[in-house]
């Protein structure tokens, strides 16, 4: 069964295929992450509450679009961000900072779902899936430390999402929503220290990424679209 049909039964009993088009809102819960200057290195543990709320829709049977608004603030020291990989450049030590971060990212993206999701005769029903897409990324950031001093700045710039999740129904209408994904920036300014400062203070040969993992929940609207046969007889259904 393609994704995007229902069946239903004709006044003859006959079962015939309608398209129907599926829309979600959700709101998910989880965890932002940095990677930069002062964490080298993605850990888990490092993540800070994030919350979103996004739409979706379905285009094909396996292509989804999805619209988001993803927000995070964040506290970021030196001392704990610490890497011994990382224990000459860019000296954690001795730079001894702290970042403050907020991040808020709108974003959309085009997900790939490897089954058949809206297969009503599927049990369970669920679909792994990937995604890429394009954000916009809007954060403000202060560093202090015993070396530089950077009053909050508020930046704009543009991210590229990707990532991998799970979709799980747990109803007709309600779904439930694992994800990770990363998102590629091309600036290395995001905490403020970049390939301007000097070589003690900042990495000069890589940029800034930041990374959002969480579960969220959904409601799936359905509509059921009108065949040609019967739109072009208004009268047919009276």
């Amino acid at each position: 069964m393609q994704i995007g049909s229902v069946f239903f039964s004709s006044s003859a009993n006959a079962q015939v295929n309608t398209p129907v088009t599926t829309s979600e809102i959700g709101v998910g819960i989880g965890g932002a992450n940095y990677k930069g200057e002062f964490s080298p290195n993605y850990r888990f543990l490092n993540n800070q509450p994030a919350l979103t709320v996004f739409y979706r829709r379905d285009m094909t049977n396996a292509i989804t679009l999805r619209g988001g608004l993803m927000g995070s603030h964040r506290i970021a020291d030196d001392n704990t961000f610490s890497d011994e990989a990382y224990e000459e450049l860019p000296y954690h030590n001795y730079r001894a900072a702290e970042l403050r971060l907020s991040l808020l990212e709108l974003s959309a993206v085009m997900e790939y779902n490897f089954l058949d999701y809206y297969d009503m005769k599927q049990r369970p029903r669920l679909s792994p899936y990937v995604f890429v897409g394009i954000a916009g990324l809007l954060y403000n950031s202060k560093v202090t430390s015993n070396l530089v001093n950077k009053e909050f700045k508020t930046t704009l710039t543009v991210a590229v999402p990707v990532g991998v999740g799970l979709k799980y129904a747990l109803s007709k209408h309600w779904n439930l929503g694992l994800e990770f994904g990363a998102r590629k920036l091309f600036t290395d300014n995001v905490d403020q220290l970049s390939e301007e400062e000097p070589a003690h203070l900042a990495n000069p040969n890589d940029k800034d990424w930041y990374f959002y993992n969480g579960v969220s929940i959904s409601y799936t609207f359905y509509r059921i679209n009108c065949p040609p046969t019967y739109k072009s007889k208004p009268g047919l259904l009276d």
